[in-house]
């Protein structure tokens, strides 16, 4: 006679967590989006980019890391908007773009996460080839990154994930 088998766990129950934390992330992403849309920025994507890297925290540390984005991408807008306006794309404008954003960092005192921000705004406003004038490519940069942010704030504020930790129910089927 064989040994009787174990029931199987249920797939849903034993991925509650992650599959909850899939639902709001997607919720999050698309309502970014569609408020992007809305205010008919031209790369409404970088809101719904924005808010998937930002709900993947909980609401301290995604506090935490957002105000170091908000910052790094408010300098960095304003400098490569500045670059971008002053100077044609080239190396050498967007390494004075990047120099520039790393000193203002610097005097402004916030964390070098800050500092990451405010590079990948400055490359994307000073080279990325652009029908419109460099200053409304930062500041609808800005905004986009602004309205992923709070989405994502928000929504986890609102509705935050469950703090207890999955129960792996493959191991205790055992």
């Amino acid at each position: 006679m064989s040994k009787p088998q174990p029931p199987k766990p249920n797939w849903f129950a034993a991925n509650k967590h992650e599959l909850l934390h899939v639902v709001r992330t997607t919720v999050a992403a698309v309502a970014s989006l569609l408020i992007g849309r809305l205010f008919r920025l031209p790369e409404s994507y970088w809101a719904a980019i924005t808010t998937i890297v930002v709900m993947q925290s909980t609401l301290g540390a995604a506090w935490t890391i957002s105000k170091q984005r908000l910052i790094g991408t408010a300098i960095g807008a304003t400098v490569g908007g500045v670059v971008a306006t002053y100077a044609s794309a080239n190396a050498l404008a967007f390494g004075v773009g990047i120099f520039v954003g790393g000193i203002l960092c610097l005097l402004l005192h916030v964390e070098r996460n800050a500092y990451r921000y405010t590079g990948i705004t400055v490359a994307i406003v000073v080279l990325i080839a652009r029908t419109s004038p460099a200053w409304k490519i930062a500041l609808h940069r800005f905004a986009e990154i602004s309205i992923g942010i709070a989405v994502a704030l928000a929504l986890t504020a609102i509705w935050p994930e469950d703090s207890t930790p999955p129960v792996n129910t493959f191991t205790q089927a055992r």
